[in-house]
């Protein structure tokens, strides 16, 4: 009897330390790692100098980025046939009258369905391009009706202001992120990620130029989320920082900052990729139409979680170093 009570003793005993033990969760990287970033800082600014560059060059020699019918001004054109129609065919139908930006995209079951873009050559030819266009689909599926859903057309005035609109979109969106961080932690910290947003922004825009990817609005709404989602990758590093701050008051900026991007990199790593696998994913599969979404997605992701680590804490730490001097 006395063993057995010796024994639900000793059960509960282990019992009660194993509550008392930390859970074990699996960790992509370990907690031990001690990888010195900021000594590195120095050739990480320079690449990212010439990454910037090659796009800036990039988008200089092709006379800019390759525009979509958002800001180029075109025609649209939505009809619906009456049986089903390869969209390879509907593709050469249009180009066969030898209109240029061509986009035919399928936005209804089983291939009836179309969404027609064309460039416009100027003020007043929509009427025109959308003629070519009916004609050309009249002429390859003759023993196929169709009918016209809609017409719009977008001038290249409009397009101009809409580009305008875009960019002050993206540079107020960098501004407000930065006063944002500049509030709520320091304004060392708030120029940092407006630098790492303004960044991850120019060499996104230099990858597309590159690639030649249409830019048009959706891209726009890629780069406003590349921008939330670097700002928001560079709060958790800085959120880390202040705190570290508080408790190693006597250890050196650059200490602690390597410190808290060493203890924030397994969360970094994972939130980025996913993100980025996700986006990959999207890229891959989703179809031409949002190849330009997708890969600016994808591409400032990966960006935005570099800039986090090698642009935005380097940029503090030398307003804290030019802060010293002045004093």
């Amino acid at each position: 009897m006395k063993e057995g009570r010796s024994g639900m003793a000793r059960r509960a005993s282990e019992q009660a330390e194993a509550a008392k033990a930390p859970p074990r969760f699996f960790q992509l990287i370990p907690p031990t790692v001690n990888i010195n970033f900021i000594r590195i800082r120095l050739r990480m600014l320079i690449i990212s100098w010439i990454l910037i560059l090659i796009g800036l060059a990039s988008i200089w020699m092709k006379g800019g980025l390759n525009y979509g019918i958002d800001f180029s001004g075109g025609t649209l054109v939505h009809l619906r046939f009456a049986q089903a129609a390869p969209v390879s065919g509907v593709r050469d139908a249009v180009e066969s009258k030898g209109l240029e930006g061509v986009v035919v995209q399928a936005v209804g079951p089983e291939e009836r369905e179309y969404q027609i873009r064309a460039t416009t050559g100027g003020e007043g030819e929509s009427d025109q391009t959308a003629a070519l266009i009916q004609a050309g689909v009249r002429e390859k599926f003759a023993e196929n009706t169709f009918e016209i859903l809609r017409i719009e057309a977008v001038g290249p005035k409009v397009g101009r202001d809409l580009w305008r609109s875009a960019a002050l979109a993206v540079l107020a969106a960098t501004v407000m992120m930065g006063i944002y961080i500049a509030i709520r932690f320091d304004f060392r910290f708030g120029v940092g990620a407006a630098v790492a947003v303004l960044h991850d922004v120019l060499i996104t825009l230099g990858a597309i130029s590159i690639t030649n990817l249409e830019f048009d609005l959706t891209t726009v709404a890629a780069l406003l989320t590349v921008v939330g989602y670097s700002v928001n990758d560079t709060v958790v590093i800085s959120d880390r920082i202040r705190e570290n701050l508080r408790k190693m008051r006597r250890e050196s900026l650059a200490t602690v900052m390597n410190l808290s991007i060493n203890e924030t990199l397994s969360r970094t790593v994972i939130t980025g990729g996913t993100a980025i696998i996700a986006t990959a994913v999207l890229f891959w599969l989703g179809g031409p139409v949002i190849h330009s979404f997708a890969f600016t997605m994808m591409f400032g992701f990966i960006v935005g979680t570099y800039s986090s680590i090698f642009i935005a804490s380097p940029i503090v730490l030398y307003l804290e170093r030019d802060t010293r001097r002045k004093t």
